[in-house]
């Protein structure tokens, strides 16, 4: 998959560039595997998961995935996906 970006505010109401390594879909749920620095295929990478909560009006609203077992499953199908190349780690 090519890169992208996306924009991501924080809590603070700060602007975040975050790197899309990876998307899936699991139970009509978009995900998307990203991480703060470009992978470049050398350094080992801290990547999130991130799910899709709304829709609306072209804009798509993220939140970080943090329950374990949703983690977990997402993790196995990311690795696959990425044939291997990352340790997911929840």
């Amino acid at each position: 998959m090519a890169e992208n970006k996306i924009i991501f505010v924080n809590d603070d109401g700060e602007e975040e560039e975050l790197y899309v390594l990876e998307e899936t879909k699991l139970g009509g749920i978009s995900y998307l595997l990203v991480s703060e620095e470009e992978d470049n295929g050398v350094d080992d990478l801290d990547v999130f998961v991130m799910k899709e909560v709304s829709s609306d009006d072209n804009e798509l609203t993220y939140e970080f995935v943090e329950d374990e077992k949703e983690l977990d499953a997402l993790a196995d199908i990311f690795a696959e996906l990425l044939d291997g190349e990352e340790d997911i780690e929840g």
